[in-house]
């Protein structure tokens, strides 16, 4: 599995839309409305990594609205919900 944060910057026309229609691809897992410089966040995950070239540059960057990009490939992931997801073992034996 391959995943990739794709931070997005769109035109104010669609600032509305964007993030449904970002939501609606095939691989993005999550969209999220952000301040600050990028409007934009899309969780891209793919089970392989060559198909991430055609979600992000093949299909999300010719979304209407969408006026740059900034993809960002992720190495691995450190999250405290997954070590206790982990490490449960179930309901303890009283």
């Amino acid at each position: 599995m391959t995943t990739a944060i794709v931070l997005v910057e769109a035109e104010r026309d669609s600032l509305a839309t964007l993030g449904g229609r970002l939501a609606d691809l095939e691989g993005v897992a999550e969209a999220w409305s952000v301040t600050g410089e990028w409007d934009f966040v899309a969780i891209v995950r793919v089970p392989r990594h060559e198909m991430l070239a055609d979600l992000v540059t093949g299909r999300l960057v010719r979304l209407p609205g969408v006026s740059r990009t900034q993809t960002m490939v992720a190495f691995e992931v450190f999250s405290k919900h997954d070590l206790e997801a982990l490490f449960d073992v179930g309901p303890s034996a009283a």
